[in-house]
């Protein structure tokens, strides 16, 4: 169902990759809600994913970027403003990404070339979009942007590894720029903190399937799915929330309020042997 939501409002999608994709989610509803939008990704990632096919979909035009390279954000805006005939009214954030967490390295032995990386692409980025779109004038008055995050920034959860720290410091951009973009321009900039999805990104995070099921049974209303958080963003995009910003939203079911549940009690597991290590130690990283 539509309410029209976004009707005349332009957006820019970052990180739709496929139909798994929260922001391929994001960018459908957008459209149904009357929106005109353009989508970024890399050029590997337009390559090697099926983000090609939803622009034509969606009749948007696909901008390749590499969101650490300012000169290509610059790009992404300019020519989205080119095409869409405007300033834009709404950006999602939804890039996320850890060569730690890839090549299976442990916390407490992250190879630290690799965590520049995971924060540069995971975090900085979203501050060289805010940079470059502020610079610019790209953003309209009383635009929205979102990036989405997850409660592993503010709670320590098993496997999550350096990704962690990432998304701890894409929280503290948002609220440290939406306080300069909120009083010079209205813009607002807000985080959601979504519950645990099964995204291609997201596949990667060690015991995926086992930490879906704890917040499943931990969350009062069940994990969020990737259409609800969709529907999240267009609310969050549209006018109906010109107030709010500098916020990190939960949309998580409830589980950021939960100790423990009676479901997930029942469920402890009482056996570590897969986390064992060849020598029988319990790895906690």
């Amino acid at each position: 169902m539509s309410y029209n939501l976004l009707k005349g409002k332009r957006g820019i999608i970052f990180g739709a990759l496929n139909e798994q994709s929260i922001a391929w989610k994001v960018a459908v509803r957008a459209v149904e809600e009357g929106a005109t939008i353009t989508l970024s990704n890399t050029s590997v990632a337009v390559r090697m994913g099926d983000i090609s096919k939803l622009g034509e979909q969606l009749g948007a035009e696909v901008i390749e970027a590499d969101a650490t390279s300012v000169e290509d954000l610059e790009n992404v805006f300019r020519r989205s403003m080119e095409v869409l005939g405007g300033k834009i009214d709404f950006v999602l954030h939804s890039i996320g990404m850890s060569p730690n967490v890839r090549k299976k390295r442990t916390y407490d032995n992250l190879d630290y070339g690799l965590l520049e990386k995971t924060l540069d692409i995971s975090a900085i980025s979203f501050h060289k979009m805010l940079q470059v779109a502020k610079k610019m004038g790209a953003i309209a008055d009383y635009g929205s942007v979102i990036a989405l995050t997850y409660v592993a920034a503010q709670r320590t959860l098993f496997g999550y590894n350096d990704m962690a720290d990432a998304k701890a410091m894409l929280e503290s951009i948002a609220r440290s720029f939406g306080y300069i973009y909120g009083r010079e321009h209205h813009v607002r900039i807000n985080t959601i903190s979504q519950s645990p999805t099964m995204t291609t990104a997201g596949s990667g995070i060690k015991g995926m399937d086992s930490l879906m099921d704890f917040a499943n049974r931990m969350s009062p209303l069940g994990n969020a799915s990737a259409d609800e958080c969709a529907d999240y963003c267009v609310v969050m995009f549209s006018d109906l929330t010109r107030k709010v910003t500098m916020q990190t939203l939960y949309h998580d079911g409830g589980f950021s309020s939960m100790g423990m549940s009676l479901r997930a009690m029942d469920q402890y597991e009482k056996s570590f042997d897969k986390y064992r290590d060849e020598n029988g130690n319990i790895m906690y990283g």
